[in-house]
């Protein structure tokens, strides 16, 4: 499994395409997700506010960085949870709490490519991500 691109990567290839085709990227983009286990798929480890089934288990290195296993039930939504850790992976617990990943993602306009349907789980998506990266660099 490949590990995720860089973000601005992610971004220069998104703006180069059009609706249909920025799907198909961001469906790829979920396919990179290293797997998760079927065990770690829990109610603990469940977004809440997703309308899909969305599962992320933080993990913090021997090096203090994050690293996120994630998974969903739907391919766009695995898409865009996959997205929403390409701005984090792998970075240290402090640079994350400190990041603006609302802001990283921006450019994006997910709100305006996708329905609200599949957008309304990503504050709570941040939210996780945001939480786990403060409890870990304190």
């Amino acid at each position: 499994m490949a590990a995720l691109p860089a973000l601005d990567d992610v971004l220069d290839e998104y703006e180069l395409l059009d609706s249909e085709d920025r799907y198909r990227l961001l469906i790829d983009l979920g396919r990179k997700l290293e797997p998760m286990p079927d065990a770690l798929k829990t109610d603990a480890t469940k977004v809440r506010g997703c309308a899909a089934s969305v599962w992320v288990y933080p993990q913090r290195t021997a090096d203090g960085r994050l690293h996120f296993l994630a998974d969903s039930n739907a391919a766009i939504t695995k898409g865009i949870v996959a997205l929403v850790l390409t701005a984090v992976q792998d970075r240290p617990a402090n640079v994350v709490a400190g990041m603006d990943i609302a802001a990283a993602l921006a450019p994006f306009d997910l709100s305006r490519q996708l329905s609200a349907n599949r957008t309304q789980g990503i504050p709570s998506m941040i939210a996780l991500v945001r939480e786990t990266a403060h409890r870990l660099a304190a």
